[in-house]
């Protein structure tokens, strides 16, 4: 009787063992099934209130406002610089440009003249750093590249070192050093961008560029997860839309009330609203192929809009060191995860993309490289409303339309320094969003403290500063300045 109990226990044991193991591995086959797919949407040159959902009401943008309804709105969501290039190098290497050194945009401005040198700082995202499409490449997906990259040298030894496969997209289409469009058509045929086929005469980048990303969706045929970056040229100049979206915005402006002091140029408005019939292709196309649902859609933008009225009212925009120039529209629909018409105001910034998919793709962690980024997965889905973070950073070395400055932003300060002369501004910005008030005179222990933390941060991440310019001449430099509008 013992024997049989004995060789019967052995059996049930054998049984459960198999039973574990197949469960274990079909587990982990539905997980791996289950991956999610990824849409990164990257606008050039978008305003804070260039979207309906974030206030627009000339600007007609109904595919990006359902987006915004399905899934989460942040309302203080940072770019990583006021320029392109660091911002772009920031959300694909998760560290903040003052530790890349890549500081400004690709080539950047020329002042000889200026009181403060320019320090020599990178022009490329180096090829030791994993960037986040290497990252997900390595967790079995397929990686594909549309639109700008401008993070590429112009004329130096390593040019043909630096596009988007060089750093982990399988493929490119109209990747190259340009921060624009410069092929003889601009954003009409011919474009004469890599990989893009120039279409027909009166072809309009920003739906070639969409043909080109629903192609290659069609392409995939379910096989692997996929992260599709789309890195719209639109909506930086020049200034040129569709005719028939142009002569839409030239009627409506003749009738339209202004009351929020918009930016009413027809050509711009066109172009803001062919961006959002290019993102309402690329979800139909995903409810058209079933993977809508497995699909995670991030939206934002990469500096502020080009002009002051596209800002919503806050203050500066592309170039300047205040609000109008960093704070971003940060759309996230995760299925099954965020809730619908969610809005969040906890501070973020690009450097938490790399993290946050990562995470979000059940992949680990690279925490040797996303140095200064956060996951804000706990944001979206709902299980924190704050991250674990006190501030966030900036740090720009250069000159443009903003003398060189560096930022920080605590809870709701947020001092600015200004390195030429040491000029601090500090504002609360929950009191006062568009920064009108500068409150450094009567909050100086506060803005001392921020300015240590701002000087110590700078020193951690190894932050290249400027020096005083042997060839400074304050006649030329200030001519120089006002030609650059600055």
């Amino acid at each position: 009787m013992y024997l049989f109990f004995k060789k019967y226990t052995l059996i049930i044991g054998v049984f459960f063992l198999i039973l574990i193991s197949c469960t274990t591995s079909k587990t982990k086959s539905v997980s791996e099934a289950k991956k999610p797919n990824i849409v990164f949407l990257l606008v050039d040159d978008l305003g804070w209130g260039d979207f309906g959902c974030y206030g627009a009401t000339f600007n007609e943008t109904p595919n990006i406002d359902k987006l915004a309804n399905q899934g989460v709105l942040f309302t203080n969501a940072y770019a990583c610089s006021t320029v392109c290039s660091p911002s772009r190098a920031a959300i694909l290497t998760g560290r903040y440009p003052a530790r890349t050194h890549l500081t400004d945009w690709i080539s950047g401005h020329d002042f000889p003249n200026a009181k403060l040198s320019v320090p020599n700082w990178n022009m490329r995202i180096e090829h030791k750093r994993t960037t986040l499409a290497e990252a997900l490449k390595e967790g079995g997906y397929s990686t594909s590249f549309f639109g700008k990259w401008h993070l590429m040298p112009e004329n130096q030894d390593d040019f043909q070192q630096h596009y988007p496969t060089n750093h982990g997209f399988d493929i490119n289409i109209g990747g190259n050093q340009w921060g624009m469009p410069k092929g003889k058509g601009k954003y009409f045929s011919p474009f004469q961008m890599p990989n893009l086929d120039d279409g027909n005469p009166g072809d309009y980048l920003t739906d070639k560029l969409t043909d080109a990303a629903l192609t290659y969706l069609d392409t995939l045929q379910k096989k692997d997860p996929f992260l599709l970056y789309f890195s719209y040229y639109t909506v930086h100049g020049p200034l040129m839309s569709p005719k028939e979206l142009e002569e839409k915005y030239q009627k409506k402006a003749k009738e339209f009330k202004n009351e929020k002091n918009e930016y009413l140029n027809p050509k711009r408005a066109g172009m803001v609203e062919s961006l959002d019939i290019s993102v309402g292709r690329i979800i139909n196309k995903l409810d058209e192929l079933g993977i809508s649902d497995n699909t995670i859609i991030i939206l934002t933008g990469d500096n502020g809009g080009n002009f002051d009225e596209t800002t919503a009212g806050l203050k500066g925009y592309k170039g300047f060191s205040h609000e109008g120039g960093v704070r971003e529209p940060f759309i996230v629909k995760w299925p099954g995860i965020t809730k619908a018409s969610t809005k969040s105001d906890e501070v973020i910034i690009g450097t938490d993309i790399y993290p946050t998919l990562l995470e979000m793709a059940n992949l680990p962690l690279k925490s040797n490289e996303h140095k200064d980024g956060l996951s804000i997965v706990s944001l979206l889905n709902g299980s924190d409303k704050e991250l674990k973070r006190d501030e966030i950073y900036w740090h720009y070395p250069h000159y443009h339309r903003t003398k060189p400055y560096g930022a920080i932003r605590k809870g709701e300060f947020k001092l600015i320094e200004f390195f030429e002369d040491g000029e601090l501004e500090l504002y609360n910005l929950k009191e006062d969003p568009n920064e009108v008030h500068n409150i450094i005179n009567t909050n100086q222990v506060l803005g001392e403290e921020l300015l240590q933390n701002l000087k110590n941060w700078r020193k951690r991440v190894g932050a290249q500063m400027m020096n005083e310019n042997p060839n400074y001449d304050p006649i030329k430099a200030e001519i120089k300045r006002k030609n650059k509008g600055m």
